[in-house]
Order: C-alpha cells, then structure tokens, then sequence
C-alpha cells in the first residue's frame, strides 16, 4: 500500500533459509507457579502423555500459535479469566525495543508503513506460483511476522465489509456468523473517536478515528465522486456502506494502533499470560486425534508444550493451514506423499484460497500539494522528528484517508468495487520512489470468483508453502476489472479535478480498448494483501469445511483455528476488522458465554437496482 516515509535502502527477497532463521532471546519459564496460588493452580511436568514421558513440558490451559490480529485478541480476552492460563506463541519479534514504540517507529509511525513491506524481521515475504492469467507474474505477499502480525504491517484502514457478507456467511454453512450475530463484537472490540451508536462501539480496546489533514485532492475526489453521480456516506461502516467518504483508520494519537498495541500490551502484565516471540511452531502434538500440545523452536533449540484444554491456531490463511498440514491434518493423499503420518482426512485445508486483487490508475497533478515533496529527505527526517517528539505532523497518518464503494453495474444487490485515494503515486508495493508529483486511487473487485490453493512443499516447516491464488481466472473477474478502469477514470474526470489533472499516468491515454485495458491488468494489478478462506467454516457435513460454527477443527478434538482463514468467503473490504471481530466472537465462545447478537439494525439498501448508481 501507500506511504510517507520510504526506505533508503533497497529491499531484495531474502533466500528461504534466511526468512526463516530462528533466532531469539533465551527462554523464559513460566512465572505462574508463584503469582497464581490463591487459584490452586501451580504448572507442573506433565507425564501423562506417552509421547512425552520422557521429557519435560510446560502445561497450560490455552496454547495460542500467532500473536497477530487474532491471537492477541485471544491472548487477551482468555486471560481475563484468573483460572485459564494462556501461551502466546509469536514467530516474529516484538513490536517494541526495550519497551519504547519510538525506537519501532517502523511499524508505530503511521505514515513509515512499507518499511515493514521490506523487511524480513517482520515479514514472511511470501510469493505465490507464476500467475498463467497474470503474464506468469509471481505476486508479492507480505504477511506480519511480528506482534500484532499484519495488523502491524498494514495500512490502518479499518472497514468491516457488507452486512450482507456475514448473512451469506450464515447461508455458507457459519450458522450463527450473520449481521446480527456478528455487529456487536465489531462494536465490542472498537472505541470510536466520533462516539458509540448504533453501529460504533465506545469501550473497546481497538482505538479507530477518521483522517486529519483535510488535504484538498482529497475533497476534490470526493466532490468528483459525487458530481459521477455517487452519494456521499458519513460512515461506510455504519448504516450505508455504498458511496464514498472519509476512511476510519486504526491509529490513536498519532500512532499504529495494532492489536499488539489494543489487546497484548495491556495484558501483558497478567500473571496468567506468558509470552514468547521469535518462536516457530513446527508441529501440533496429537494423542489419537485430541490436540494435546505443540512442538516449536526457540533460540535453536526444539522444544514442547501442553494444552489441558485447548491449542488454537491464529496464524492467518497462510501459516494456519500450513500447520496443519505439517500436523497430519489435511488432504491424506498429499500428506502421505511427503510421508506425513494422517491424524485426520481434511481435504478443505489449504482449499478455498481467495484474495483480493487492485490496480492503481494514477493521474499527474498539475499543483505541488501532493506527497512528492515530502518524500524528499531533508523532509522525510522533519516529518520523522515532528513524529518521534510528538506522535504528530505529515508522520500521523497513513494518508489513505478517502475512499468509496460501488455496485460495478445493475442488479448488483450491494457494492462489488473498493476504492481507496492517495494524494501520491505508489510504485511497486511503495519500494521504488515516486517519480512526480501525482495522486492516484487503489481500485479492485471485492467478490471475485477466482479461487485458489495452497499446499505443503516439504516437511521442512520452514519451506514456504506453494500458493497458488488462480487470479483472473474466470471472465466475470476480467469484465469486473475492466469496469475498475473504465468507472477510475470517469470519477477523475470530473470538474472538481479540473484544476489539478494533469496527463493520465497510469494505465495511460493510449490505452482505450477493452483488449488493452485487460493486457493493463495483467500486467499492473496486484494483491491488496487479503489472503483469506484457506480453513473455511462450514458444517460438519461439508466436505471442504475445515472447522465449524464454533471454530473448532472437524474431526479432531481440543483444536480451533480463529483468524481470517476460516471465512466461507472473503468480505466485500479489508480484512483487519473482521479478523479482530473473528476473534472476539470465538473467544466468548471458547469461555462458554452466549453469543453477543442485535436483531433488525437497518442496513441501507439500493432504491432499485436498475441503475448502478
């Protein structure tokens, strides 16, 4: 995505042994035992596993595998209970050094995101098979390797998509996951700077607030939005999501505000909490088919814990399925052909694989108000020092403070296009510099049919697996696409751009036919980072079902996955919301609470859908 504040050295695809070179601090034993005596509770050597009679294992009620934008909100809500004892396991490091977020200012300094687009400390750098409808392009995904996971690495917008994709989630088979099941853990995990309502939460940990700098190329879209004929909505998370408007972001007095930031650090202290990072799990232990604990890697060393009740995978669609895998848990033929011995026959894992796709069309401006100048370096260290000494300035923002949603044409029953503006040009993910002043909008499909698979590429639980996203693969995605171009072009076109468009950069005026604009996407589209759906949820009954309603993985006990990997089908937004929804939904179900719900909140709906706007 976008940004301020660009690296000064470039970033090259490190080789996979060195994505993935575990190390780390020496380990830290449990302090339960002492803190947590008035409950009875003491930790102990388990011996009741045969497995592991013969060594040493600590033992806790809960054993998370991720601390990104699920498990922290795990690892937070769990240990609100005195009695449950909780391991957050973290792959990546922390995201702080020596406690302060200033000396991160990588990952804490809104505007300095694509830094951690560059960098393998915090980032899993995955790449996914050539693409054969994309030009044979392989596509960058970055994915956090951090706390707070890639809520620490993204963009800070905060959508929550449609109401209608949690009621088709319901249809899909997540009996319990509709509008009304899941708006009051949107609303429970948010505080809003406008305040609490029907739609926005007032006491949550999760800090969202609206954009600063009223920048005018950012009234000038929105203004054009409207003069093509577009409504103006005053919040696209609330009761009208289509039209366009002001973006929330997850950012509080300046800074990130990630889910490490929200939910770990304020329970960081609990003596019921014990954390370690730089921690690659390598395999979930099995006793039969009940999950009893996990095999990892800590400073060089192998090491294991147990789970007295549950192991919960919260490594997002890439790393969850791919341990499971790694665990005896997928499609038995595959497993078998790398020699992995079958705990249970899934072959949903890995399945499902969706994502969404953008291009950007970028347009020259003809006024020096855009981010060009500020990328400069005599300004990039003013805007860094502005922010180091007040959490304020140019550094405050990750820019991307307008955006919009449409219906892509008539008869579509709610919007299918996202749009995001930036008053900059972005070059390949933000690792090359802007080359002029210039503005642009992020535009994609946001239900595209096209689906895709990962599977395993060895035993080696360091070995990236093979993704394959079969982006572009049916016409309906090519034709959506298209549109992105055609109905970009026309909202730039309007009169309140007049005074600042210059020459169109990019697709570029001489790209006009359909043939042509869809040669543009193949070449230029690439991943809005919304990898999802890779352990879908479904019934029991359904065959690519990875877990159930309850988030617990079919046909094997003690075991859940809780992140966006276990959405039926990707929402019409960005991902960071519901995932932090996801979890705090599982975690009420996971203490036993009844489901949260809010029965007939209105949701705006289209007078009629003969028109598309």
């Amino acid at each position: 995505m976008s940004h301020l504040i660009k690296g000064v050295k470039k970033c090259y695809g490190p080789s996979i042994s060195q994505m993935h070179k575990v190390t780390g601090f020496p380990f830290k034993p449990p302090l339960l035992k002492s803190l947590l005596a008035y409950s009875g509770q003491k930790l102990k050597t388990s011996r009741t596993c045969s497995k592991l009679s013969s060594e040493n294992a600590d033992s806790y009620s809960y054993i998370i595998v991720g601390a990104g934008s699920a498990g922290c909100v795990l690892g937070s809500r769990l240990t609100e209970d005195p009695l449950s004892t909780v391991l957050l396991l973290e792959a990546g490091p922390k995201d702080t050094l020596l406690g302060s977020k200033r000396l991160m200012w990588k990952i804490h300094m809104p505007a300095a995101l694509t830094y951690n687009l560059c960098d393998e400390k915090y980032n899993w750098y995955y790449h996914t098979t050539p693409q054969k409808h994309m030009d044979n392009r392989i596509m960058y995904w970055p994915r956090g390797r951090v706390w707070g996971g890639s809520s620490s690495l993204n963009a800070m917008v905060y959508i929550r998509g449609h109401a209608e994709d949690y009621n088709r989630w319901h249809r899909e088979g997540a009996v319990g996951w509709d509008y009304e099941f899941c708006l009051p853990y949107f609303k429970k995990a948010q505080t809003h700077e406008l305040g609490p309502n029907l739609y926005r939460g007032g006491n949550g940990p999760l800090h969202v607030s609206r954009g600063k700098t009223n920048h005018p190329l950012h009234h000038a879209f929105l203004g054009a939005a409207q003069q093509a004929g577009y409504s103006f909505t005053d919040d696209m998370n609330g009761y009208q999501q289509e039209g366009f408007g002001w973006m929330d972001m997850t950012i509080h007095r300046g800074q990130r505000w990630s889910t490490a930031s929200a939910y770990l650090h304020p329970a960081i202290t609990r003596p019921n909490l014990s954390t370690e990072d730089r921690t690659l799990v390598t395999k979930i232990l099995f006793q039969g088919t009940k999950a009893i604990g996990v095999e990892y890697v800590k400073n060089g060393q192998r090491k294991k814990a147990l789970a007295s009740k549950e192991v919960i995978l919260s490594g997002g669609a890439i790393n969850s399925p791919q341990l499971l895998m790694l665990s005896g848990v997928g499609n038995a033929d595959d497993l078998k052909k790398l020699g992995i011995p079958v705990v249970c026959h899934l072959p949903g894992v890995g399945q499902n694989l969706q994502d969404h796709l953008e291009v950007y069309i970028q347009q020259k401006c003809t006024k020096p108000i855009t981010l060009y100048k500020a990328q400069k370096l005599i300004n990039m260290a003013k805007i860094g020092l502005e922010w180091l000494w007040k959490f304020t300035g140019d550094g405050a923002t990750a820019h991307l403070e307008s955006g919009g949603f449409i219906r892509s044409q008539p008869g579509v029953p709610h919007p299918d296009i996202q749009f995001h503006f930036l008053p900059s040009q972005v070059i390949d993910h933000g690792r090359v510099a802007s080359k002029l002043e210039a503005y642009q909008v992020h535009v994609g499909p946001m239900r595209s049919t096209s689906v895709g698979w990962l599977k395993l590429k060895s035993t080696d639980p360091r070995d990236h697996p093979v993704i394959e996203p079969n982006y572009l693969s049916t016409e309906t995605d090519v034709w959506e696409f298209r549109q992105c171009v055609k109905l970009s072009r026309e909202i730039f076109a309007q009169k309140a751009f007049e005074k600042f468009c210059g020459p169109e950069i990019q697709p570029g005026s001489h790209i006009q036919s359909d043939k042509e604009i869809d040669a543009f996407i193949r070449q230029k589209a690439d991943s809005a980072y919304h990898p999802s759906c890779t352990c879908k949820m479904g019934q029991p009954s359904d065959t690519t079902a990875v877990v159930d309603p309850q988030t617990k993985v079919i046909g094997v006990e003690n075991l859940r996955v809780v992140d966006a990997s276990i959405m039926p089908s990707v929402v019409s937004g960005n991902l960071n919301a519901p995932t932090i929804m996801i979890a705090e939904k599982a975690a009420d179900m996971i203490k036993g609470f009844p489901s949260l719900s809010e029965k007939n909140v209105p949701v705006y709906k289209p007078q009629t859908l003969e028109t598309q706007r």
